[in-house]
C-alpha cells in the first residue's frame, strides 16, 4: 500500500479523521510568526492547520499525499473563502522550488531513512529568519494508545533533530501531552515539539 492509499483509506469517512482544529502546539506559535507571510504545510491531511493560518492572514500552501484529503481541505477552503494552495504529492517526490517564511508539519509519517533528504529539503526551503515549526510522535509513543504508527521506524527521537539543521537555532523538546484532535489522536502521548529558526 503507497503513501496515497493508506491516507485515502483514514480520510475516506465524510467526518475529519483527526478534527478541524489545528494542532495545538502549531496554533500556539502564531505570535511568533506575524511578520511571516508565505507558509508551507507538509503532510497536511484534510488541512485543520492550513485553514486556521489561512484564516490568520498568511499565504498557505498545503502539501499532502491523499487526494482525498486534499478535496476536504478545499472544500471547507472554498466554504470559508479562503485562497489555499493545494499540491498532491508523496513527500519523498517534493522538489523545493519556492522559498518559505514559515513551514509547519503535525506528525509526519517519514520513514527514518527518509528523513535526512526531508529535513534538508525543509532547511533549504527556508528563508533567512524563517520557522520550521513541528510535532511528531517520540519513539516513546510506542507504549500509548492514543494513536500514531505502532511502527518504530516511523517514531522520532530529540536526536533525529539536533542532528540537522545546522543553520539553524533548534528549540527541541520532548513532552508528555493529552491529545484530543478528532478521532485519530485521543489521549496521552509521548511527542517531540520542535520550533527551529534558520539563521545563515
Amino acid at each position: 500500500m503507497n503513501q496515497q492509499e493508506f491516507w485515502n483509506t483514514k480520510f475516506s469517512k465524510a467526518d475529519y479523521f483527526y478534527g478541524i482544529n489545528p494542532n495545538e502546539f502549531l496554533a500556539s506559535n502564531i505570535e511568533i510568526l506575524d511578520k511571516h507571510k508565505k507558509l508551507l504545510c507538509l503532510g497536511e491531511g484534510e488541512g485543520r492547520n492550513a485553514i486556521f493560518f489561512a484564516k490568520n492572514g498568511f499565504e498557505v500552501t498545503a502539501i499532502d499525499a491523499s487526494n482525498l484529503g486534499l478535496e476536504k481541505l478545499e472544500n471547507r477552503a472554498k466554504k470559508e473563502n479562503l485562497n489555499i494552495k493545494t499540491i498532491c504529492m508523496d513527500l519523498n517526490h517534493w522538489q523545493t522550488n519556492d522559498k518559505y517564511d514559515v513551514i509547519l508539519a503535525s506528525y509526519l509519517h517519514m520513514y527514518k531513512n527518509e528523513r535526512e533528504e526531508l529535513f534538508k529539503k525543509i532547511e533549504d526551503s527556508l528563508n533567512k529568519n524563517a520557522y520550521f515549526i513541528g510535532e511528531f510522535f517520540s519513539t516513546k509513543q510506542l507504549t500509548y494508545n492514543s494513536g500514531g504508527p505502532k511502527d518504530l521506524d516511523l517514531l522520532y527521537t530529540v536526536e533525529d533533530f539536533k542532528e540537522h539543521f545546522n543553520s539553524c537555532q533548534k528549540e527541541i523538546k520532548e513532552e508528555i501531552v493529552v491529545l484530543n484532535e478528532g478521532i485519530g489522536h485521543q489521549g496521552e502521548a509521548c511527542v517531540i515539539r520542535v520550533v527551529i529558526k534558520k539563521i545563515s
